[in-house]
């Protein structure tokens, strides 16, 4: 992969380079590779089949769980979210040790990896929120709340320049990897002064459907 430099651009496919624009730049590379149909049909090929079967499910469970929780996103600028996260799903699809190579899944795996995941690299909850707080969740009732005990905000929270105002906001989601459904609720303060003074504590509380799996 080249990168393009210079005044003009190329967009197309030029004696069997492409050039193509891509959030990194404008770059060019060789067009090649090998056939599609001997990919899917040749016996040499069956690895290259497994692990495209198993990146198709971690991109597609990337997907269920962006949508899942697109409420709390929507102010996210991260470009690469989404490659990240298929990256880390494909992870959770290797820990699966129940069916063979090919036919792993996000369910069947090891799910915690994904703790602590960021779906903004350009505004960190741990560089942007300095409270502590804590998560509950009762798998038989659905119950789940984030606990955060009272704290000043210009101290705990780092705010852009100009920050009059502030809330929090949490949720909690139901994923159903195998049929690419979820469901989800949120929770968040009110809108609070961004000052010296202490919040009250603050409890946001969500239902998830009782004993889900």
């Amino acid at each position: 992969m080249a990168k393009q430099t210079g005044i003009i651009k190329l967009k197309g496919t030029i004696g069997g380079i492409s050039f193509y624009k891509t959030s990194d730049g404008h770059l060019a590379r060789e067009k090649g590779g090998v056939d599609k149909s001997r990919i899917a049909n040749d016996p040499a090929f069956q690895r290259t089949r497994e692990n495209g079967s198993e990146f198709g499910r971690a991109g597609k469970g990337g997907k269920v769980l962006r949508n899942a929780i697109r409420i709390l996103l929507q102010n996210a600028k991260d470009k690469r979210v989404v490659s990240r996260l298929t990256t880390d799903l494909l992870k959770v699809v290797k820990t699966d040790t129940t069916n063979a190579r090919g036919l792993r899944t996000i369910q069947d795996g090891v799910m915690s990896s994904l703790e602590g995941f960021e779906f903004n690299l350009n505004g960190k909850l741990g560089s942007t929120l300095f409270a502590p707080f804590s998560t509950t969740y009762e798998r038989a009732s659905g119950d789940v709340s984030i606990d955060l005990a009272a704290f000043a905000p210009t101290v705990r929270i780092a705010a852009p320049s100009g920050t009059t105002h502030f809330k929090v906001v949490g949720g909690a989601a139901e994923l159903d990897f195998e049929n690419e459904a979820s469901s989800f609720e949120n929770d968040e303060t009110a809108i609070l002064p961004y000052n010296s003074a202490n919040t009250a504590a603050i409890s946001l509380t969500m239902t998830a459907p009782a004993n889900s799996t």
